[in-house]
């Protein structure tokens, strides 16, 4: 946890966004095969719940079913809550891309696929014009052809937000 530990104290008032589909693979990997199903449910009820409020109560009642059957799941569950449902706190039309870590995981891939090409960089800088250019390459993407996000819209919901509910960080 040192990399969370590193953020929280760098970026002071960042919230930290935990992937939900890692986070459910961790859940149903420590869920007993027979409960698997039924707390699958729950918690995708839970990771899919309106607002933090909702998603809080939808908690208190899967502990309160599975709580002793599934111990191992829930006491996952219970650690990683606040993180892996950070994004509750945005508008729900930002949730469903900000939720995994997909989008990370894509650039990353284009990153790996560039450099196995090359194999072997000559020095240091060569390996950041590659990663550079394949930023900013992404970037125009996304500022020319079709938006990842409208920040237009974000940054006035976020006007009328307190500004430490407003910031979202994510990892796997």
């Amino acid at each position: 946890m040192t990399l969370v530990r590193s953020i929280r104290q760098q970026l002071q008032g960042v919230t930290w966004q935990r992937c939900q589909t890692h986070f459910m693979r961790n859940i149903m990997n420590a869920a007993p095969k027979e409960l698997k199903n039924e707390i699958y449910t729950h918690v995708r009820a839970i990771l899919e719940a309106p607002d933090p409020e909702t998603a809080r109560i939808l908690l208190q009642q899967t502990i309160a079913t599975f709580g002793e059957k599934a111990a191992r799941a829930i006491r996952t569950l219970e650690t990683g809550f606040d993180d892996a449902t950070a994004v509750l706190g945005l508008p729900e039309k930002y949730r469903k891309r900000l939720r995994t870590t997909n989008s990370v995981e894509r650039l990353n891939e284009e990153v790996r696929r560039r450099e196995r090409v090359i194999r072997i960089f000559p020095n240091r800088e060569s390996v950041v014009r590659l990663i550079g250019a394949l930023l900013m390459e992404q970037d125009e993407k996304w500022a020319a052809g079709r938006k990842y996000f409208d920040m237009a819209e974000y940054l006035e919901w976020r006007k009328d937000r307190p500004k430490s509910s407003a910031k979202v960080t994510r990892i796997m």
